[in-house]
């Protein structure tokens, strides 16, 4: 297989009255494109053509705006989730390649940009068999630079399931899923340089794989096989508290590294620090009936005990660190409760955990405000 890369050069200047197929029809006729070509189109003139421009005299409101989540944040950089389910800077927010004053904001649907542009070049150009993608540049975890990412599909699969083929040694792939859409976005983006004032390139000479037509959002990793879904300040940040537990139990993995951050401390730990985990349906019934508060369902209790002349502060803080360990896992927790210790027992702490409900994640918690710092001396 030979693939060829031919970028779309000598376009004009892109603005929200403009018909994006009908500008391109043009250079795409005059670059012979054929069936089974790939037109590779920049996020950003499809976001000029839709209107998805705004004044750039509030980055930060902007962004706000465009963000569903924030992963990570570190001075002025800005990890997020946008609403399409991207995680990328300052959620795709842009001023690169416009005028002085203006921010693009992503596409609102890159999947149906997408589709839209595909049916009207294939009509435009009499083809049956035309893939388009629209790519932004996105930072990557643990390696430095960009590369263009297809946030926009159609007309070819975003993603090859390669498990269960034998490698060349006859080994069956247990986890190979190539990321198609992304390997020929990304090698687009060696003739549309965002200095090259090339917008749209042609990827030619793909053998067209077997497996069906996708969409861009097909790559997003589903956030429960996510396992750096938030940097520690947002977990910490991240509201875990809930009205109620889903059914299912609480990895006992999970619970005994919580348990091994909670007794970890530079400062001195309770005299007789214990943990006692309670899963049975007895137990669990016994304690949430004993402490106030607890919502119905929860898999696992955790008790906090300590000898009697501990302070209950201590077995307070114990508690707390077991409580945000587990919360930054992404486990639903209660806030530590102080309980009935046994007899000739010291100060007890409970917390109680459990999966979070589908679709049941709480409302995020009221802004901090910062007047609210009364003195910074």
């Amino acid at each position: 297989m030979r693939v060829e890369l031919v970028p779309i050069e000598g376009l004009p200047e892109f603005g929200p009255d403009d018909e994006l197929a009908r500008i391109l029809l043009p250079s795409l006729r005059a670059s012979g494109v054929a069936e089974g070509d790939v037109v590779v189109v920049t996020s950003k003139i499809v976001s000029k053509t839709e209107g998805r421009l705004v004044p750039g005299t509030d980055r930060v409101e902007a962004v706000a705006a465009e963000t569903a989540r924030v992963v990570a944040r570190r001075g002025d950089l800005l990890i997020a989730e946008t609403h399409h389910g991207f995680v990328c800077a300052n959620a795709g927010v842009d001023a690169s390649n416009l005028d002085e004053g203006v921010l693009a904001l992503l596409p609102e649907d890159p999947d149906r940009s997408a589709q839209t542009l595909r049916e009207a070049l294939m009509t435009g150009l009499a083809l049956e068999g035309l893939g388009v993608l629209i790519t932004d540049t996105f930072g990557r975890a643990w390696r430095t630079g960009l590369v263009n990412v297809a946030i926009g599909c159609a007309g070819l699969p975003a993603e090859i399931d390669l498990r269960g083929r034998a490698d060349h040694h006859g080994r069956a792939l247990e986890a190979t899923i190539v990321a198609y859409a992304d390997e020929i976005a990304a090698a687009s983006g060696l003739v549309m340089a965002k200095d090259a004032r090339v917008p749209v390139a042609i990827v030619r000479g793909l053998i067209p794989p077997a497996a069906p037509d996708g969409r861009a959002t097909d790559l997003i990793r589903p956030s429960e096989e996510d396992l750096f879904r938030e940097s520690p300040l947002e977990a910490l940040r991240a509201p875990r508290a809930v009205p109620s537990f889903a059914p299912g139990e609480v990895p006992r993995a999970w619970l005994v590294d919580a348990i091994a951050i909670a007794a970890s401390d530079d400062a001195p730990l309770p005299a007789g620090l214990r943990f006692s985990v309670v899963t049975s349906s007895l137990g669990k019934a016994r304690l949430a009936s004993s402490v106030p508060g607890i919502p119905p369902g929860a898999g696992v209790f955790v008790v906090v005990e300590a000898d009697a002349d501990a302070g209950p502060a201590d077995v307070g803080a114990v508690a707390e660190r077991l409580r945000l360990a587990l919360g930054a896992m992404g486990v639903a927790v209660t806030r530590s409760r102080s309980a009935h210790a046994p007899d000739g027992l010291g100060p007890a702490c409970v917390v109680a955990c459990g999966l979070i409900p589908e679709g049941g994640a709480p409302a995020p918690r009221p802004p901090f405000d910062p007047a609210s710092i009364t003195s910074w001396d």
